[in-house]
């Protein structure tokens, strides 16, 4: 059977033998090519793993989840540009669970270095240990990769097609295919004469794949200038599917009820009201919670809540404050890591001023709109799931562990998803759909949560405390000493995933608090790993999201006590570190007329943090409106390297604003009893057109490599606000969410 913690192993250990130079069967097995999983029919051509071609057209097998980033465009673009064809041209469905999707970038991501001074030697290693995500199955959507993995694999992709068709026309023509061109879907010979794709198709098919030189990006025609979104029309239709959308004949629906008190268990339960009302089809024993089949979905979630159950208590302390009590504890334990130390911490130099402040932030829940489902289908001997999920390999081998089956035997659906944020990188909801379909085989079941499962149930940006030390002189930082403690993600993650326990040092846990881009001598920046069980996962921005409220706050702290302008003071610290970090800054200076003097009743603050190969600032601007405090503006300039569609980089940092500004506003998930006091969205509201700010971007291209877009937009803008606030009203915000402290409009 497909054990994912066997896998892992086995080939965790081939591909350090090949790193080390091991054995020749291990330097085969990490850089042979992954099977094409694509499987042609009469008429069909798969010419590579990514592009297929029939009599009806081009269709692109993407690789990434579309989440509402835009990826299947920015794809189909990169695959358009050097196949010679219209972005309207492409059909873009998803990729099946494959190797051959694997991430290329994701690997590298993992590298210890700070990302903004990464070396060509340091840059070039992280690409090429990109093989070992095929070599684990990492077809994973996340980290703000998609276009990193797939800027070149694309373009070579439909590079080699092009090449391909053109041989088949030139052995039909009897020509030479350097006298060959390609336009609009055809090859097109000396003559004039056109052959479309299509009538080439079954011929490029018995043709080995020829490889072709990338076009200069002086000729591109699509790449670099703003698309219409291939997704829009579906959406906007309500035709897109989405998970729950799936509507396979025959189908019965199913919601579920887990311990409230997160890693309880279930001492037992008694379901004789539920199995007492009309259309209940079955009661499901999930041994950690349980299930009810029936005949649509709002009878599930009646009939499942109104099953009397006996909860087990939860495995860490019941409370908020005692959760936080534990938190604080780990501040002053040895660290996990200290992946900054630079100059000596430990004397404060002569004639310095020093500072110290302490930062704390909630729990957050991933709240998706689309809340979690997924949809299963199993006879004995084949299950399919359908459902939108970032992991297709992960889950596909996680299901076939629970349905006693070979990886061969599952196929995975993968449709929209309804927002991810690193919920659906998870494995429990496919996990829970399987056990549920296989108490009714050869039947399919939609098991769906409800709002408030969902938002009890989830796993949750950790809680996270920060105790900062720094010192000021003659106008500079001299000085920054800091601890960040809270749960790693990454090690539950991980032992989720694989079944190993995680250790190490833990990057994820200082990001954002180690690696950002300023000139300060003496820098030193420690993680500390809080012993507690709550679910804890990857929220969009993962350790950047409360590692950037933390630095950026305390640098505010910084400059406000040597008597300095904020923006010049990280400014004058940023040009000698991290040209492109100064260049966002001195960007947001200009567009918001940034003078350092506000009128009274406005006030405005600014942040940079470096996240995923990019740098972004923000300035927040936020007025008083008779005692209630509105934000009112912002602008955003980020340096992606490379912006290969404008309009998708603009929404996704704007939209990464807004999930940040959100949470700072009014996020947090608390506990009392050991359980989850949000249920829903008015207990878990996000920003609306009526609070959301007026928004400027500004795209920069000066950085040396391309970075990521989907995320790096949330973690400037928490510690912005923060700043924002405190030039308006003179009171520190070292504490989210704001609306705590400050009367701001909801």
């Amino acid at each position: 059977m497909a054990s994912i913690g066997k896998i892992l192993r086995r080939t965790f250990l081939i591909g350090s033998a090949a790193v080390v130079g091991g054995v020749a069967f291990g330097a085969y097995y990490v850089t042979r090519p992954a099977a094409n999983p694509l499987k042609p029919q009469d008429g069909e051509t798969a010419l590579s793993p990514f592009v297929m071609i029939d009599q009806e057209g081009i269709t692109l097998f993407a690789p990434r989840a579309e989440m509402g980033q835009g990826v299947m465009t920015t794809w189909a673009a990169l695959i358009a540009e050097e196949l010679d064809v219209e972005l309207d041209d492409i059909r873009v469905l998803h990729g099946p669970a494959a190797a051959a999707y694997y991430n290329s970038a994701l690997v590298g991501e993992g590298l210890p270095n700070k990302g903004y001074d990464v070396t060509d030697f340091q840059h070039n290693l992280g690409e090429a240990l990109g093989v070992l995500g095929r070599t684990l199955s990492l077809q994973i959507t996340g980290g703000s990769t998609s276009m990193k993995d797939g800027f070149e694999r694309m373009r070579l992709a439909g590079a080699s097609a092009r090449e391909t068709l053109k041989q088949a026309a030139a052995d039909q023509l009897g020509v030479d295919r350097e006298q060959l061109k390609t336009a609009k879907g055809a090859v097109i010979a000396p003559d004039g004469t056109q052959i479309p794709y299509t009538e080439l198709a079954a011929a490029a098919g018995q043709i080995e794949a020829i490889e072709a030189p990338l076009r200069d990006p002086s000729k591109w025609r699509l790449l670099g200038q703003s698309q219409p979104r291939l997704d829009m029309a579906g959406k906007s239709t309500g035709t897109a599917e989405f998970g729950i959308d799936v509507r396979p004949e025959g189908l019965k629906f199913a919601s579920v009820r887990m311990n409230p008190k997160l890693g309880g268990d279930m001492k037992g339960f008694d379901a004789s009201a539920a199995e007492a009302m009309p259309g209940v089809e079955k009661i499901v024993d999930l041994g950690t919670g349980v299930a009810v089949i029936a005949s649509n979905t709002w009878l599930a979630i009646q009939a499942v809540e109104a099953i009397d159950v006996d909860w087990g208590d939860a495995p860490y302390p019941p409370e908020t404050e005692g959760i936080f009590a534990e938190i604080a504890k780990a501040l002053d334990a040895e660290p996990n890591s200290t992946m900054r130390d630079d100059g000596d911490v430990s004397v404060l130099p002569e004639g310095a001023t020093e500072i110290t402040a302490e930062y704390t932030v909630p729990y957050l829940a991933h709240a998706t709109m689309e809340p979690m489902n997924a949809t299963a289908l199993f006879t004995g001997s084949k299950l399919d799931l359908w459902c939108g999920n970032q992991a297709p390999t992960l889950i596909q081998m996680r299901v076939a562990n629970v349905a006693n089956l070979d990886t061969e035997a599952v196929e995975i659906h993968t449709t929209y998803l309804g927002g991810g944020f690193g919920r659906r990188g998870e494995l429990d909801f496919g996990e829970i759909a399987t056990k549920v379909a296989m108490a009714m085989p050869g039947v399919p079941v939609q098991t769906t949560w409800s709002r408030e499962e969902d938002m009890r149930h989830d796993f949750y940006r950790p809680g996270a405390m920060a105790r900062m030390r720094g010192a000021v002189k003659d106008g500079q930082a001299v000085l920054i000493d800091g601890k960040v403690a809270a749960q790693s993600s990454t090690q539950q993650a991980m032992e989720r995933y694989t079944g190993f326990p995680g250790g190490g040092p833990d990057k994820v846990l200082v990001e954002g608090f180690f690696n950002q881009p300023y000139a300060i001598p003496n820098y030193r920046m420690s993680g500390h790993i809080a012993p507690l069980d709550i679910p804890v996962g990857f929220w969009r921005s993962v350790g950047n999201s409360h590692n950037g409220f933390f630095h950026e706050t305390f640098m505010d702290e910084l400059a406000h006590a040597v008597g300095q302008d904020p923006l010049e003071f990280r400014l004058a610290l940023a040009k000698s570190e991290h040209a492109p970090s100064a260049g966002c800054l001195a960007a947001v200076k200009e567009m918001s007329g940034w003078t350092g003097q506000t009128p009274d009743g406005v006030g405005r603050g600014v942040a940079l943090t470096y996240s995923f190969g990019t740098p972004v600032a923000q300035v927040i601007e936020v007025v008083d409106e008779d005692g209630s405090i509105r934000i009112s503006k912002a602008w955003i300039a980020c340096d992606m390297g490379l912006a290969l569609d404008p309009a998708t980089v603009e929404a996704q940092m704007i939209g990464g604003m807004i999930y940040g500004l959100s949470a700072a506003v009014q996020g947090e998930i608390t506990f009392a009893d050991g359980e989850v006091e949000q249920y829903n969205f008015p207990d878990y509201d996000a920003l609306r057109m009526h609070n959301t700010p007026l928004t400027e971007v500004r795209i920069l291209e000066t950085n040396k490599h391309m970075g990521g877009a989907g995320e790096p937009g949330t973690p400037p803008s928490m510690p912005a606000l923060g700043n924002a606030l405190f030039d308006l009203t003179g009171e520190r915000a070292r504490t989210l969410p704001l609306n705590r402290q400050f009367d701001l409009l909801i």
